[in-house]
C-alpha cells in the first residue's frame, strides 16, 4: 500500500465519529510513513458556525471526543486534517484535494448538489441541522433521540413525558431560530424505548442563521430535568462528559445552573480555538 484515500461525508460535530476515524487513519499513516489524501467535502452545517467546549478532559477522551476540538468545529475534513497534522504533530504526508466553488457560509441544504446520507440515522439535511442539538440526548438511558423512527434526531421523548407540557415550556424560552411541537412516536425494535408509545417534541430549525445548537440542546435537557427529575435516568458512564469532554456539564445541569452560566465556562478556550482554526481554513465565505 502506498497511500490512504479518505472520502467520507461529515456531520459537522465532534461526536459524529467519522472525524476521529480520520485522526486514527492519519496517526496510523504517520507511524507507517504512508501518504494520506483527503477528498474534501462540505461541512453540512455551514454558516461557519463554531460553538461548544474545546478542551477534552483526559479521563473522558474517547471515540466520540478524542482530542481538543470545538464540538461544532465549522471545518471541512480537509481543514480538519490540516489542523490535526499541525496541532498534534502527526507529521503525515498529507494532500487535500480541494472542492471547487465551495462557499463555507452555505449549509448543505443550500448547495446545488445532491445529499447522500452519511449514515442511516442521518437521512436528511433536517437531521444534520438538529444533530448538534439532540445528539446530546444519547446521554440518557430512558429518553429517545428519535432513533428507530423516520425522523432520527428530530424527535426527542420518553414514556414519562407530557409532550404538550414539554413543548410549551421550551417554546416559552423563545429559543432563537427553532420551534418545537408536541409529538408522539414509537421507536423501532433494537432502539431505546422500542415498541413504546412515547411523547416529546419534534425540533424544527426555522432559521439556520440564528439558531444556537449548544444553547438549544442544553436548554432542552435543562427543562426536561426540571420537569421530570425523578423519572429521567442518566447513563452511569458519564456519556455527556464523553460527548462534550467536560464532566461539569452534567453536574451543572443536575444542579439547575442556568445554561448561560454553563456555556460561559468554556468561552476562553473557544475563543482561543477560533484563532487557531483560522490558520487551517482553506475556503472563503461568500459573505466576505
Amino acid at each position: 500500500m502506498d497511500l490512504l484515500v479518505f472520502d467520507i461525508q461529515d456531520a459537522g460535530v465532534t461526536y459524529y465519529t467519522y472525524v476521529w476515524k480520520l485522526y486514527h487513519i492519519m496517526e496510523a499513516a504517520s507511524e507507517k510513513g504512508k501518504q494520506v489524501v483527503v477528498l474534501d467535502r462540505p461541512n453540512p452545517l455551514g454558516r461557519d458556525v463554531v460553538a461548544g467546549p474545546v478542551v477534552v478532559e483526559e479521563e473522558h477522551s474517547s471515540f466520540v471526543g478524542l482530542k481538543d476540538l470545538a464540538l461544532v468545529h465549522g471545518m471541512t475534513f480537509g481543514e480538519l486534517a490540516q489542523y490535526f497534522n499541525g496541532e498534534f504533530d502527526l507529521g503525515v504526508d498529507l494532500e487535500v484535494v480541494e472542492m471547487q466553488g465551495y462557499d463555507r457560509s452555505e449549509s448543505y441544504a443550500e448547495l446545488d448538489i445532491p445529499f447522500v446520507m452519511p449514515s442511516p440515522n442521518m437521512p436528511t439535511t433536517d437531521s444534520i441541522d438538529v444533530y448538534p442539538i439532540t445528539g446530546l440526548f444519547e446521554t440518557f438511558v430512558n429518553v429517545s433521540e428519535g432513533r428507530g423512527t423516520t425522523k432520527p434526531f428530530q424527535l426527542v421523548g420518553s414514556d414519562f413525558v407530557n409532550g404538550k407540557e414539554y413543548a410549551q415550556a421550551l417554546n416559552d424560552l423563545n429559543l432563537s431560530g427553532v420551534k418545537l411541537r408536541a409529538a408522539a412516536f414509537t421507536p423501532a425494535p433494537g432502539q431505546k424505548l422500542e415498541g413504546k408509545l412515547v411523547e416529546g417534541v419534534e425540533v424544527y430549525v426555522t432559521d439556520r442563521e440564528e439558531y444556537d445548537p449548544l444553547y438549544t440542546g442544553l436548554s432542552m435537557i435543562h427543562v426536561l430535568n426540571n420537569l421530570y427529575p425523578d423519572e429521567i435516568e442518566w447513563r452511569e458512564d458519564q456519556w455527556l462528559a464523553k460527548l462534550t469532554g467536560k464532566s461539569y456539564i452534567e453536574e451543572d445541569l443536575k444542579a439547575g445552573l442556568p445554561v448561560e452560566e454553563i456555556i460561559a465556562k468554556w468561552d476562553e478556550e473557544l475563543l482561543s480555538f477560533k484563532s487557531t482554526r483560522e490558520e487551517y481554513l482553506i475556503y472563503a465565505s461568500g459573505e466576505e
